[in-house]
């Protein structure tokens, strides 16, 4: 997911607009760098691994926020550093550029900047790829921009690897996010359908799951092929679509932290996520009704499809459509992301009215009653952040990872050691947490605390094999 601001072209009579220039607000193209609703509500496929019990919650979401603005902003940096004419050579689409270093330097000067067909080449040859014209999406740019930086920071000779290991970073960052995204889309058509058909509502039954999957897999396959071959590229397509529909999930998260608040009766902090929910809806919704409603084919998803249609009711080819095949193609992805703009909108209007009415309720009451189930606990020995504290739950006394029988093991272990020992032990016990080793020992842990005879390491896994297998997402052993 990239966060640079990145232009799309269209054409009007006068010659190329910049929609990025006639956008009403950045804010939504800056997407997970700024509020994300995609990881608010479905977070990523590591977290569920990483918190083991509720005192995590806030070192692992907090963590993961600010990793994800440090990423936002690292990107926004390796932009600035590209040189702006090969900027935009890489993130205008092929029909503007040409497709050639020779007409996309030329196609460059149009804009206002400099940059010669060498120049091109050179940067390509640079990273050991034939061409970077109309490279678009984001990736290229961030991998361009980050080897630039990572080169001059430790010397030349390496731009081709760090290019490489870059989009290598964001190709498993993204597909980490695609695979919890998929999941969850999956449970939720689930869901859905479930209200009609009960049987189909059970994830553990795999006819169900299977056509689920391959629904939600068919939706992005498709809007992936959409991005992929637009003639007016993807990102034109594709990310003011993504950008207002992140948020737009930002806005349900927010509106859903406003509820709980005012079911629990702490009105007087609900400014604290009412404020950004506020900035959210207004921003997001008059950027949704501009791409949906304006006249302008530069921001109009309708609008921008009347005026290729117009053009090809009337036998003429607008660039950069190369043939009416291609001018067929755009309106037809122009009319599908309006009205998946519109959807999104609406359901969002929806939920903020339905939620709207419990605020009302809620305040007038005091506090409703809550459907969360009563507070156990926890017997689980693990740090609550990266050093570890003394005693009791919210502190979460525990040696990082390593098997520990009670508790009184683990706060002799830890008031034997410094910081850094501490903090090793924390850090050791979150790489033991994302890749699932501790689960063994919260088996060996609780067995010691039942009274029972622990499974051996090889039956253990076995069984949890055998768990996720057969039993379904309620049968976990561990």
């Amino acid at each position: 997911m990239q966060n640079e601001d990145v232009t799309s072209f269209a054409l009007d009579g006068d010659g190329p607009v910049f929609a990025g220039e006639l956008f009403p607000f950045v804010f939504i193209t800056i997407a997970c760098g700024a509020l994300s609703g995609f990881h608010a509500l479905i977070s990523s496929g590591t977290t569920p691994k990483m918190i083991a019990k509720e005192s995590h919650v806030r070192m692992v979401g907090y963590g993961g926020m600010l990793m994800e603005s440090f990423v936002a902003i690292s990107a926004l940096i390796a932009a600035c550093v590209i040189d702006q004419g090969l900027y935009y050579a890489m993130n205008s689409p092929a029909g503007a550029t040409g497709g050639t270093a020779e007409s996309a330097a030329e196609f460059v000067g149009t804009l206002g900047f400099t940059i010669s067909p060498d120049a091109l080449t050179q940067a390509a040859a640079s990273v050991q790829e034939p061409s970077l014209v109309s490279r678009t999406g984001g990736a290229p740019t961030l991998a361009l921009g980050i080897s630039s930086i990572f080169t001059d920071a430790f010397g030349g000779g390496l731009a081709a690897f760090w290019y490489h290991f870059a989009i290598m970073f964001e190709a498993l960052f993204i597909l980490t996010a695609v695979d919890a995204g998929t999941r969850v889309g999956r449970f939720m058509l689930q869901d859905t359908i479930g209200n009609v058909w009960p049987r189909f509502g059970d994830t553990s039954w795999r006819p169900a799951a299977w056509l689920a999957s391959a629904v939600v897999v068919g939706a992005w396959g498709y809007m992936l092929y959409v991005g992929v071959t637009d003639p007016l590229g993807g990102i034109n397509q594709l990310f003011p679509l993504f950008g207002i529909s992140n948020q737009l999930l930002a806005a349900i998260a927010l509106c859903l932290c406003v509820t709980l608040m005012l079911k629990h009766g702490k009105a007087k902090w609900v400014w604290v996520p009412g404020i950004p929910l506020v900035w959210d809806l207004v921003t997001t919704m008059t950027a949704s009704y501009q791409k949906v409603f304006s006249d302008n084919p530069s921001i109009g998803y309708f609008a921008q499809a009347d005026r290729y249609r117009e053009a090809r009711d009337a036998g003429e080819v607008l660039a950069p459509a190369a043939d009416a095949g291609q001018m067929d193609q755009i309106v037809t992805n122009s009319t599908v992301n309006g009205v998946l703009q519109l959807t999104f909108a609406l359901l969002v209007i929806v939920v903020v009215a339905n939620a709207a009415v419990v605020w009302v309720r809620a305040v007038r009451a005091g506090s409703l009653p809550t459907t969360e189930v009563p507070h156990t606990p926890s017997e689980i020995v693990a740090p609550s952040d990266f050093f570890r504290h003394g005693g009791g739950e919210g502190g979460g006394a525990g040696v990082g990872g390593v098997a520990a029988p009670d508790r009184e093991r683990a706060v002799t272990a830890q008031a034997a050691g410094g910081v850094v020992r501490r903090a090793w032990e924390g850090l050791r016990w979150y790489v033991r947490a994302a890749t699932g080793e501790d689960r063994w020992d919260d088996h060996v842990a609780r067995c010691v605390r039942e009274g029972r005879e622990p499974m051996t390491r090889r039956e253990f896994e076995r069984h949890r094999a055998d768990q996720r297998e057969h039993a379904g997402a309620a049968g976990r052993c561990c």
